[in-house]
């Protein structure tokens, strides 16, 4: 089924079916996606979800929305860009949505509530509460909500966890229906949650993996929510060109260590072309050697987490089917009171 979109944004070679501008079946799942990645990442991040959502719905036809939080700073390209293709936040107060997917920002306080956006970010956890039926948060995302509902805090890890992780599947939650025992995923990430202060709080983990902890969890509230400290929705070169940033800012003196590479993640040819260039360039990082970078071709990065991600997806729209369909019919068969009776407090046929 195509993607049904009021705006469309300038990423449509990834998907298998074709965007379609205005209108969308009446049963169509109807998502917002609040991305708050950013600039540099907006139109990626975009695409990413786009393609994850196209893979996954199947004969689901399913209708996005995007939004961003008018406190995240931006350039005046990323404003232009918003203008553009994004509703505003403000938009969602008075409306209800099937589903909701919420993106994380790279933080600049060490304290999420400092954050400027926190204010807003909070009253869109506690509108997902009310108006939707299931809501994922994604990454900082996934932090910054478990902050503002059970007070749990993250816990600052000594170097970045980084790369695709093994993660084993760990429930029988409806979400994870058809899953393989054990599944990639990448992971991108300074700070960690303790499964043990989630499950205290009453959450429920779904997959784990022994070296980058807990990866997808859900809670139970009017409202499935579903967390992510993993990036399940990431195409195959993102975490290569993460990669890349973070080398081009060590040699642009950005930071003060070369970042480590991520972990099970390129073949062994290109691993060690980049631990050449290491060992060649740590110690003297020079804006100059940005360009001797060594090349990262598409057939050296395989999306080894694509299908599953699809399935996984894939199950909490049918969910969110079955759900929407549900309240239809409940609607359709509840029984309507004639005006005169609801008038006299007299049910209609009663003796």
């Amino acid at each position: 089924m195509p993607v049904y979109l009021d705006r469309v944004p300038p990423n449509r070679e990834r998907l298998s079916h074709p965007m379609v501008l205005h209108g969308s079946p009446a049963d169509c799942i109807e998502i917002g996606v609040i991305n708050n990645m950013p600039d540099g990442a907006l139109q990626s991040t975009e695409r990413q979800f786009l393609a994850l959502l196209d893979s996954a719905s199947q004969d689901v036809a399913v209708r996005v929305t995007f939004y961003a939080l008018s406190d995240v700073p931006r350039s005046e390209a990323g404003r232009r860009h918003l203008n553009r293709f994004y509703t505003g936040v403000e938009d969602l107060w008075d409306r209800q949505f099937d589903a909701l997917i919420v993106t994380g920002n790279e933080p600049k306080t060490a304290n999420l509530a400092d954050e400027p956006y926190w204010g807003t970010f909070t009253r869109v956890v506690e509108w997902a509460e009310e108006n939707t039926s299931s809501a994922v948060w994604s990454c900082l995302a996934a932090h910054a909500a478990v902050l503002h509902i059970d007070g749990i805090g993250r816990r600052r890890l000594d170097d970045k966890r980084f790369g695709l992780f093994d993660c084993a599947r760990v429930s029988d939650h409806p979400l994870m229906a058809g899953m393989p025992p054990r599944t990639p995923r990448p992971h991108s990430r300074w700070n960690d949650l303790a499964e043990t202060d989630l499950t205290a709080s009453g959450y429920r983990v779904l997959t784990r993996s022994e070296h980058a902890g807990v990866d997808a969890f859900v809670k139970q509230r009017k409202s499935l929510f579903v967390f992510f400290q993993g990036h399940p929705e990431y195409e195959a070169d993102s975490l290569a060109l993460e990669y890349r940033r973070d080398v081009a800012r060590y040699q642009r003196r950005e930071r003060d260590t070369y970042p480590s590479m991520p972990h099970a993640y390129f073949d062994a040819q290109t691993a060690a072309a980049l631990t050449a260039y290491r060992k060649k360039t740590e110690g003297d990082p020079r804006e100059e050697w940005i360009a001797q970078f060594p090349a990262l071709t598409e057939a050296a990065l395989e999306n080894r987490w694509h299908a599953s991600a699809a399935r996984f997806y894939g199950n909490w729209l049918s969910q969110l089917r079955e759900l929407k369909e549900s309240r239809s019919e409940a609607m359709h068969i509840m029984p309507v009171r004639p005006a005169a009776a609801a008038a006299t407090g007299v049910e209609a046929g009663a003796d």
